[in-house]
């Protein structure tokens, strides 16, 4: 039992789950966002499936993943503009849009897939993102295994948290985008432009949920596959809660489903492993389980899944 506990919590699993957690914690903070600004985001995994489809496509034409990290955020952006359209425009309900808009990219980019490549599996081979290890890190016993050598996303994963909770916090413009969130009425008094700000708030969320799904077709992998965020943008969702609506808590609580994640994949290289099926719910069962509970003791924004009349919004569209 105790060499079974040492293959799974080791260092390579720690390094696997902060690999495995850029993507969900993209697009929780991706979530954080535009939640903060009153619009409830369950399109993230239509974002993540947009932006690897995309990343992939254009690196598969050009050679150059770099190209397919523009498209993704391009992909992500036009995601996140057709839920202002339904959500703010049109004033569809929240839930339903992003659930539709899940449900479009999953059958869209299939299809896709098929037209293109005539395979509804996976994609070919493309040119993956480079590997990046940091200069002083490296020489470092433990932190050279555990993020000395990590596609350029990871790092940006790792730094966009705490620079996005400054930008929330510390700064007007995050007054005001909270504002919006809690109490759009007032906002729109003192002059803040509500729609306007929510519009270019979901672009910047459907950026970086797609740099999320870029991340895991050109930074785990090299191919784009049918559903291949696998209900990730789910888990980032429930990360957004648990994290009580800061990018810093959506970071960590994706780095706790990712080490759920890591720790099942180790268990099935054991030689009596547990049965498979069982052992691949347990990031999901994870996901339920802190998502139940979060939402007892969260408290989120007042105004989140209300609509704002377009006449009362200054600037609005």
């Amino acid at each position: 039992m105790s060499d079974a506990w040492d293959v799974i919590f080791q260092i390579n699993t720690l390094t696997a789950a902060l690999r495995l957690a850029t993507p969900i914690a993209l697009a929780a903070m991706a979530g954080t966002l535009s939640e903060r600004a009153g619009i409830v985001n369950i399109g993230l995994e239509g974002k993540l499936l947009a932006g690897a489809w995309a990343a992939v496509y254009v690196t598969y034409v050009t050679g150059n993943p770099w190209l397919g990290v523009l498209a993704a955020v391009a992909a992500g952006m036009l995601v996140g503009l057709l839920l202002g359209l339904f959500a703010i425009r049109l004033r569809a309900d929240h839930v339903v849009a992003g659930v539709g808009i899940n449900i479009l990219l999953l059958g869209l980019t299939t299809w896709l897939m098929q037209v293109i490549w005539g395979s509804r599996g996976t994609s070919p081979t493309v040119t993956p993102l480079p590997r990046w290890s940091i200069p002083i890190v490296r020489d470092i016993p433990v932190l050279e295994e555990l993020v000395g050598s990590h596609a350029p996303l990871v790092y940006f994963t790792l730094l966009a948290a705490p620079l996005l909770w400054v930008v929330l916090f510390r700064t007007p413009a995050g007054l005001r985008l909270r504002m919006i969130g809690e109490h759009p009425e007032a906002a729109d008094t003192v002059g803040i432009p509500v729609h306007r700000t929510q519009y270019l708030t979901l672009l910047a969320a459907g950026a970086l949920a797609a740099l999320g799904g870029a991340q895991l077709a050109l930074g785990d992998l090299a191919w784009f596959s049918q559903n291949m965020s696998a209900g990730r943008g789910y888990m980032a969702l429930a990360a957004n809660v648990f994290g009580q609506w800061n990018p810093i808590g959506s970071l960590l609580a994706a780095l706790l489903f990712a080490l759920t994640d890591a720790v099942q994949m180790r268990i099935q290289t054991l030689p009596n492993p547990w049965p498979t099926e069982l052992v691949q719910m347990l990031p999901y069962l994870l996901t339920v389980l802190v998502l139940s509970g979060a939402v007892k003791r969260s408290r989120p924004p007042a105004a989140l899944g209300r609509h704002y009349p377009p006449d009362h919004s200054a600037g609005a569209p």
